[in-house]
């Protein structure tokens, strides 16, 4: 890139669903081409919504809800094809039995809210009394009959502090996948348009630079979760297992899975139900 203009403004998800992407960025001498913001997905998605930011990773939801000014960048999401392991919905009691109950919503995500409210909606025919605490397990479950849990809390809330308060871990990822059939697609990175009209070939770099980032870390997964364990509360082995877990990938039955999401939440979620997804063109 040339080193006169200023470096694109870039958004990165601090939470370890994202520490491949990062750990790809740094082996591949990229992350110095980047004016990288580390932050939580509800604070990306608000400041690449808000223009100060010209590329991040943004919740499913917020993207859909702004697609008119967002580009989405193909190839390239935070997903699952079926367990997920850190979106989940602990529980003391069986799902079916939470309507009218308190469930606690341990994270502002919307996109994961959204799809738990979607299931037991749905699926198990409930409507909780839903409120928003910090995601610290043993205390929601003071207040709740069940929480919903993201990221890394999930991880450690299922792992760890679940099994050993007797409590049952219900992976939205899974339950989605038997639901419908199709992936799920958390987050998706993009652009803002009028970034791209003003830097297209930066934004191709950009978009290029982390598929070559992911496809080194899922090429090298076992040193990215060795290297992940000396910092974490989690094991190289279980890392290794979340990281081959997770779907990176964003092609056309992820595309399926984000329309048939729209389509089932959009109206009561502020955007279309038939919400046009645009793709970088290559």
């Amino acid at each position: 890139m040339d080193a006169y203009r200023s470096r694109p403004r870039v958004g990165h998800i601090q939470f370890l669903n994202c520490l491949p992407l990062y750990w790809g960025l740094a082996r591949t001498g990229t992350l110095l081409d980047l004016e990288l913001t580390k932050d939580s997905p509800e604070k990306l998605s608000e400041s690449l919504v808000r223009g100060d930011l010209d590329i991040a990773p943004i919740t499913l939801v917020e993207f859909l809800r702004n697609a008119d000014d967002l580009v989405a960048f193909p190839d390239l999401a935070v997903g699952c094809d079926g367990p997920v392991m850190s979106c989940v919905i602990v529980s003391q009691v069986p799902l079916e039995q939470l309507d009218g109950a308190r469930v606690a919503l341990g994270s502002t995500s919307r996109t994961s809210v959204r799809l738990a409210q979607l299931m037991l909606a749905e699926r198990y025919g409930v409507r909780p009394d839903y409120f928003s605490c910090p995601p610290d397990l043993g205390l929601m479950m003071q207040e709740a009959e069940a929480a919903v849990l993201i990221g890394d809390a999930a991880l450690r809330a299922s792992l760890h502090d679940a099994p050993r308060l007797g409590l049952t871990v219900h992976d939205l990822g899974l339950m989605w996948k038997e639901w419908t059939g199709l992936p799920f697609v958390f987050a998706v990175w993009a652009t803002r348009k009028d970034y791209l009209e003003r830097e297209p070939g930066v934004v191709r770099e950009v978009h290029e630079a982390f598929l070559a980032s992911r496809d080194l870390s899922v090429q090298e997964v076992t040193k990215v979760a060795e290297q992940a364990a000396r910092w974490e509360a989690f094991d190289a082995e279980l890392l290794e297992r979340y990281f081959t877990t997770l779907d990176f990938r964003f092609g056309p039955d992820q595309l399926a899975g984000v329309r048939e999401f729209a389509r089932r939440t959009g109206p009561t979620t502020g955007f279309p139900a038939d919400v046009a997804v645009e793709l970088l063109t290559r």
